[in-house]
């Protein structure tokens, strides 16, 4: 499909108003970040046909190889396939993308300095930029050992509620209770004359799992401590959940599907009893004090990509943002040292060391790295595996397609058919992928379902082919041989299928 298709099909939507999900339940939380324009009950019809789930796999689906719409690059040679632009901005707004990802780019250093601009690193934290883990904007990965630290990758802290000190007033609005030493997420660097808070480690024990055709492959069963604690043991009822850092490309599209769109495919009850469910997560906005929609992370517990960047400012940098204005990050009251340490907060008007021209500038920047155009989509055996998928059951939680809310002040989002392979909802993936972790209103068995598109770029862009949450998966095989719970028929299809089968329908995952 060329860029004219691309811009006709969005005209062509765009020439009827925006959508009222079909089969909407109850009301929503609302979505205060989004200056959303009305849509007509004409367009939703139309909205809803194109969203239908496709009938004949012999070809591909109109508009199929631009996931992500008007806004998808096409250029098959760069180097950075996860580092370009919408490929809809305006010349004129390249600048600030450009100045976003400067800031993304940047290393910042210890306080005091003479470069204000760029202090006020840690005094704990993971890695000195957001390029430390989202190397070239692409998919991080697990250390191999305690000494290999500062790969891509961070261990979730926490303690049962029962187990916390804080009171329950408090403890609503977080999406879990903090280790009441080491926060909500273990540092493994420190700034000069601190101790680091410790070393992850990660075990792994071999299992066996077998087709039906008695082919085998064996999957890596992880198991995770924490090495030298710099601050004292750990509380005995801590909790742990390892997260690689997930690709960059495509988050202002989800953020900006509508909430009642998403919302209409949850069905906590399974009432139409194929199995699966699907909840939504509900979270507390920090940024607009009120309960929202979680759309972002492996458990959905963000509700915007400004709060998820100032989060991960806050946790893996250190850095104070408007959102979270402590110039010491997550060191803990208990960590006294760590916040009598020096700090950059100095450096900029607002008293916080990246301010909000800052902030806004590295969200714009993330709501526009574009997702790569599909190649090969009229291959017989992409279209065979595409099929497979269907029949397997892998489209009931990675939902296909979905139409954006037309956006007045982002036009690169607005009104456009995207391909995610989400449904941004919560699902039981059963006791081998549970990290009994809970985050707001997910359990512990319950992950987000991840966005497949340009899920075959990985080994281009990162180097490696490491999958799900903590990156036990070497393989897409394994990673689907990891499914579980409301999975489990889909991944017992895909266990039974002879090689052939298999290898369609990897082909075709390989093609998203």
């Amino acid at each position: 499909m060329t860029c004219r298709a691309a811009a006709t099909f969005a005209a062509t939507l765009a020439a009827s108003t925006t959508l009222a999900a079909p089969n909407a339940p109850a009301k929503g939380w609302g979505e205060p970040h989004l200056t959303v324009l009305p849509r007509s009950a004409q367009e939703a019809a139309r909205v809803a046909a194109v969203t239908a789930p496709p009938q004949d796999f012999t070809t591909p689906e109109p508009f199929e190889a631009r996931p992500a719409g008007a806004a998808t690059h096409v250029d098959h040679r760069t180097g950075t396939p996860f580092s370009l632009p919408s490929a809809n901005m305006a010349p004129e707004r390249e600048m600030d993308f450009r100045l976003g990802n400067a800031f993304f780019e940047k290393f910042w250093v210890e306080a005091p300095t003479a470069t204000t601009a760029s202090d006020g690193l840690g005094p704990l934290f993971n890695g000195r930029g957001c390029k430390s883990c989202h190397i070239r904007d692409g998919r991080g990965h697990p250390p191999e050992s305690t000494e290999d630290f500062g790969i891509s990758m961070v261990l979730r802290l926490s303690v049962p509620d029962h187990a916390s000190d804080l009171p329950a007033e408090t403890l609503q609005y977080l999406a879990n209770a903090p280790e009441p030493v080491y926060g909500t997420q273990l540092q493994d660097k420190s700034a000069a004359g601190l101790a680091a808070e410790g070393r992850l480690r990660i075990d792994y024990d071999p299992a066996t799992v077998a087709f039906a055709d008695g082919t085998e492959i064996t999957l890596r069963q992880p198991a995770y401590s924490v090495a030298r604690t710099g601050y004292g043991p750990l509380h005995e009822a801590v909790e742990f959940s390892p997260r690689i850092a997930p690709p960059m490309i495509g988050l202002g599209l989800l953020e900006a599907i509508p909430e009642a769109d998403i919302l209409a495919l949850a069905d906590p009850e399974d009432r139409d009893g194929d199995g699966i469910s699907g909840r939504p997560n509900r979270v507390w906005s920090q940024e607009h004090d009120q309960w929202m929609l979680g759309r972002f992370g492996w458990k959905a517990g963000q509700p915007t990509l400004s709060q998820q960047s100032s989060d991960a400012f806050l946790n893996d940098i250190g850095i104070s943002t408007p959102i979270h204005p402590d110039p010491w990050g997550n060191c803990t009251a208990a960590q006294t040292a760590c916040r009598r340490a020096p700090h950059g907060e100095s450096g900029t008007a607002e008293q916080l060391e990246i301010p909000s021209v800052g902030m806004d500038l590295v969200t714009f920047y993330a709501r526009n790295l574009a997702v790569p155009a599909r190649q090969a989509v009229d291959r017989p055996e992409v279209l065979a595996g595409k099929a497979l998928f269907h029949a397997a059951g892998c489209a009931g939680c990675h939902q296909p397609k979905f139409v954006t809310h037309r956006l007045d002040a982002q036009p690169e989002q607005s009104f456009q058919l995207i391909w995610p392979y989400s449904d941004l909802l919560l699902h039981d993936m059963g006791e081998g992928l549970a990290d009994n972790r809970p985050e707001f209103a997910a359990n512990g068995r319950e992950w987000r379902t991840p966005p497949l598109w340009a899920i075959g770029r990985t080994e281009a862009v990162s180097g490696h082919t490491v999958f799900l949450h903590d990156g036990r998966a070497r393989s897409l095989t394994e990673a689907i041989l990891w499914h579980g719970g409301e999975a489990e028929v889909a991944r017992e299809a895909f266990r039974t299928m002879g090689k052939p089968d298999r290898d369609a329908l990897i082909t075709f995952l390989e093609s998203l």
